[in-house]
């Protein structure tokens, strides 16, 4: 069976955003998000628009980053994970699995967000944070 090559989604706001394959991983990464080439999405991974995937990241399936984010290099985030809006995984950071970060949040470089950890909007996070 063949896979889609892009798929449209109409926001709240009634505005339509266009995602794309991503060549490493196949994940759905939206126009305007800029991943690099080398960052693996996984296949049912979404990127929203105007996020950053730096070299050497890797998002795991059914994750979701959402608009203005940045997923610093050699970050991994988890599978089923939510990254709020304008949040930072900072380079070599680990997100794990259905953790869920708000918006604006800043993960330090090397820390570590334990599997299925809540991190509220606005939080900064160093070291690591254990499950909820």
């Amino acid at each position: 069976m063949r896979r889609k090559r892009h798929e449209e989604l109409e926001r709240d706001d009634g505005t339509v955003v266009r995602y794309e394959r991503h060549t490493n991983g196949e994940g759905m990464v939206a126009v305007g998000a800029e991943v690099s080439p080398d960052a693996y999405i996984a296949q049912t991974a979404w990127i929203d628009p105007g996020v950053r995937v730096l070299p050497g990241a890797h998002v795991g399936g059914h994750a979701w980053v959402e608009d203005g984010a940045i997923v610093g290099q050699h970050a991994q985030v988890g599978s089923h994970s939510h990254i709020g809006p304008s949040t930072t995984i900072g380079p070599g950071a680990k997100v794990g699995p259905r953790a869920r970060l708000g918006a604006r949040v800043v993960v330090e470089r090397g820390a570590v967000v334990r599997p299925e950890s809540v991190v509220a909007s606005g939080a900064v996070v160093r070291g690591y944070v254990p499950a909820a």
